[in-house]
């Protein structure tokens, strides 16, 4: 007698990814018993968008389909977790597989203490500000550069050099430290400690030389150009690592444009940082190695790409200016496109830099240590006095939640979320609306140098750009298919 096997039916488990989030989309051949099970269960529902039931992609969601369904279906996991394969359109590419030029490892993430002025006994002091951690308070307290202070109720250290490089010694392997924007460091062995406390330094990884630091700093370089340089410095110091940095000082021409060639390769950096990497190799070895017998002209540069910026439309930006109820929020976003700012300059903007008697904003220290002035917008002008009545700030016209500046990191978290509620779908940052200031205003008629002024561009071949984006002037313009 011949026996017949019923083969129990099967439950697919697929990965699915809904507005940046991971789920799982559950696919079986058409089956009552399972159509039920689902619709009498808690751990999925049925998705009308993507015609299938949908659960939580987490470890109790995938037990409890295992339980539920045990004598009824075989639950397979085997497509949940596959790695994702790129569409046809979205490309790729296959590179030489150097490592040379990949960005340095990075330890895993710490607790964070920040370092802050505090004003205490008739002397200025670093407050150390952090989220209670058992551990890094034990590391303070019984550290010898560190003392607890009553009446603040903090941790302190003094503002010498020593005593800072104690700290950094203390506390590694249990928290990194932060520095506060008003706090200000001239000794760059620190600066070079705190950028380089969160790289995983293997035996033979080498440290930015004091030196190139040093020269940059002299030179009147900007904390921002410092920090850059010594990032691109230090990847392309360890990308060489294994020859030691004697051997690296009396490379030629060919390691350095090898080194950026395969930068290009990879295709994965952009024009400008290439270019930057360059600049920062350029200057070790013709400003502070001195090899001027070697012709760092000859060093190859990457073609840029002739792109042009993305601008919102007036509509845009006014869903973005109205997708928070938060005031200070909203002054951020106003400034950004009211006055074309850069981010770096709104979170520079003291109280006394609104001049509302001259309808004017002050930008001191923009790009290029350049000061200017640019338009103060009424509507503008009106949000800044009802947000002053209610933030009440000190020194700093955005102050954090805890004083001081307020940082570019902010800025960017209320844009981006700001941008997602008003729907956009394109691919845009604060900069943007630092663009759609300057291409409205030319599309309103005005003149090209003012906008220039208005922007703080040394070159007017920059300003120019805007006259491409520009729809001024192209609704008189019929298109040959309409005539036919």
């Amino acid at each position: 007698m011949q026996r017949t096997y019923h083969t129990a039916p099967v439950l697919y488990l697929n990965t699915l990814e809904h507005n940046g989030k991971q789920f799982i989309r559950l696919w079986y051949k058409p089956d009552h018993r399972i159509s039920k099970l689902l619709k009498d269960s808690d751990v999925a529902r049925y998705s009308k968008t993507y015609k299938c039931f949908v659960a939580h992609k987490t470890p109790e969601a995938i037990e409890l389909l295992h339980r539920r369904f045990q004598g009824v279906a075989l639950v397979d996991t085997r497509y949940l977790n596959r790695p994702r394969r790129l569409r046809p359109a979205m490309g790729a590419l296959v590179t030489s597989g150097s490592q040379q030029s990949e960005p340095l490892a990075k330890l895993p993430e710490l607790p964070i203490i920040r370092l802050q002025p505090l004003q205490h006994g008739g002397k200025t002091m670093l407050q150390i500000s952090f989220p209670y951690n058992e551990l890094i308070y034990k590391t303070l307290r019984y550290s010898s550069c560190c003392q607890w202070l009553q009446e603040p109720r903090c941790f302190a250290v003094g503002t010498e050099a020593a005593g800072l490089h104690h700290l950094l010694e203390d506390v590694q392997g249990v928290a990194q430290v932060w520095l506060s924007n008003t706090l200000k460091i001239s000794d760059m062995s620190i600066m070079r400690r705190l950028w380089e406390q969160t790289y995983r330094k293997h035996s033979g990884y080498l440290p930015c030389p004091l030196p190139y630091l040093e020269k940059l700093y002299l030179l009147n370089y900007s904390l921002s150009t410092i920090r850059t340089y010594h990032s691109l410095l230090l990847r392309f110091l360890n990308g060489h690592s294994q020859q030691g940095l004697e051997a690296i000082n009396e490379f030629g021409i060919q390691e350095i444009n090898g080194y950026h060639r395969q930068m290009v390769q990879a295709g994965t950096y952009s024009y400008s940082f290439v270019n930057q990497s360059i600049n920062a190799v350029k200057f070790y070895f013709h400003r502070v190695l001195g090899r001027h017998t070697l012709d760092l002209n000859q060093v190859e540069r990457p073609e840029k790409a002739d792109r042009l910026p993305i601008v919102l439309s007036k509509q845009e930006v006014q869903r973005i200016l109205s997708a928070t109820a938060n005031l200070k929020h909203r002054c951020l976003l106003q400034l950004l496109y009211a006055g074309g700012l850069r981010i770096g300059e709104v979170i520079n903007l003291k109280i006394t830099d609104v001049q509302s008697e001259r309808n004017l904003l002050l930008i001191r220290g923009g790009k290029g240590k350049k000061d200017r002035t640019t338009l103060l917008s009424q509507k503008l002008l009106e949000s800044l006095r009802a947000y002053y009545k209610e933030y009440r700030p000190k020194v700093w016209l955005f102050e954090g939640q805890y004083g001081g500046q307020y940082t570019t990191d902010s800025i960017r978290n209320v844009f981006r979320d700001c941008a997602k509620k008003a729907g956009l779908q394109k691919k845009v940052t604060p900069h943007s609306l630092r663009h759609s200031f300057a291409t409205h205003l030319l599309e309103q008629g005005t003149n090209l140098r003012y906008i220039q002024s208005l922007l703080g561009h040394k070159s007017s071949k920059t300003t120019e750009i805007y006259t491409h984006i520009t729809s001024h002037g192209l609704e008189s313009i019929i298109s040959p298919l309409d005539n036919l």
